[in-house]
């Protein structure tokens, strides 16, 4: 069953630190089968706080959502978004129906 992560910028606290996140994290992507539902597009708050950005990435299932956030390449790169920026970041289970 396919998974998703929600990415939730809510403040970039540190733009330099996030910058260097930004180029580092797509090569966390390589040997992973991620794909992108949503990028940091045009968004509307309908209820609950405003947030600087959201992404929304689709995965074969949990293992493999699990498998790129715990890999070497974006363990390095989510070092400089948690100095960077304050996130939010939710693994929710889809459903294939």
């Amino acid at each position: 069953m396919s998974a998703y992560i929600l990415m939730i910028r809510d403040k970039t606290t540190d733009p330099a630190e996030f910058a260097q996140y930004a180029q580092l994290a797509p090569n966390a992507r390589h040997g992973h089968d991620i794909s992108r539902v949503a990028f940091y597009g045009t968004m509307e708050v309908l209820e609950g706080p405003a947030a600087e950005g959201v992404a929304i990435l689709r995965f074969p299932d949990m293992a493999a959502a699990k498998a790129w956030y715990n890999s070497p390449a974006y363990q390095e790169a989510r070092e400089h978004r948690f100095k960077g920026a304050e996130y939010r970041m939710l693994l929710v289970e889809g459903s294939d129906v």
